[in-house]
């Protein structure tokens, strides 16, 4: 006679893979430098002004403090095993892989949806700069007769030595990579039964609310000079 402990329990389902994230380092810098320059000057102009330069210092951070955290800090690309998530300054995109029609680079980084309609990924901007300096970096070690970076292993071979590099591929730039990733996982998953479903768009009206407050009240006190 078997008891309960005796049969096999059922196994749960393995948890899915975490989303990989992508945002932009440079962004999050600048970021929280302007928003400590901005709470310093807000805060210091709210302690020391005088008549109505309080108010107007105290509008004026309800204002830009909310446009600061949206350009900088918010943009993050979410890439999962069955959709992509855009969250952009003002909106949050939802795309199931099977309903992008492409990832494109150009002058900018954006999704198209199979509807036609384009999503730019602010969390992954384009680099001219970056991808002159991997162009320079690909003609050097195609120069020196090494593939890829250059950066390869080399391994010594015999009294004196001689290096042998290890093929890497060719130089990328780092936004330009994170969209080719995005497209070998797209490629991958957009005919799977779970990445097909809607569209879905989102105001951030966490960061639009606080910032027509802000702007509202700024207003107000301009006009009553």
């Amino acid at each position: 006679m078997t008891t309960p402990e005796d049969q096999p329990s059922a196994q749960p389902p393995a948890p899915e893979s975490d989303d990989r994230v992508h945002r932009s380092s440079a962004g999050i810098a600048s970021g929280a430098l302007l928003l400590a320059l901005v709470g310093w000057l807000g805060i210091d102009a709210i302690v020391a002004g005088e008549g109505r330069t309080p108010w107007l210092a105290l509008a004026m951070l309800i204002l830009v403090v909310p446009l600061v955290v949206a350009f900088t800090l918010r943009p993050a690309v979410y890439a999962g095993q069955d959709r992509l998530r855009v969250r952009n300054p003002f909106r949050v995109v939802v795309l199931p892989w099977g309903q992008v029609a492409a990832l494109r680079s150009g002058y900018s980084n954006e999704v198209v949806a199979k509807s036609g309609t384009k999503f730019q990924l602010w969390a992954v901007p384009v680099s001219l700069r970056a991808r002159k300096s991997a162009a320079r970096r690909e003609a050097r070690a195609a120069a020196q007769g090494t593939p890829g970076s250059g950066s390869g292993r080399s391994g010594l071979g015999g009294f004196g030595g001689s290096s042998r590099a290890v093929p890497q591929g060719p130089v990328r730039a780092s936004t330009d990579q994170v969209m080719d990733d995005l497209r070998n996982l797209w490629e991958g998953r957009e005919n799977a039964e779970s990445a097909q479903g809607e569209v879905t768009v989102r105001w951030a009206w966490e960061i639009l609310g606080p910032a027509a407050a802000g702007a509202v009240v700024l207003a107000i006190l301009l006009a009553m000079g």
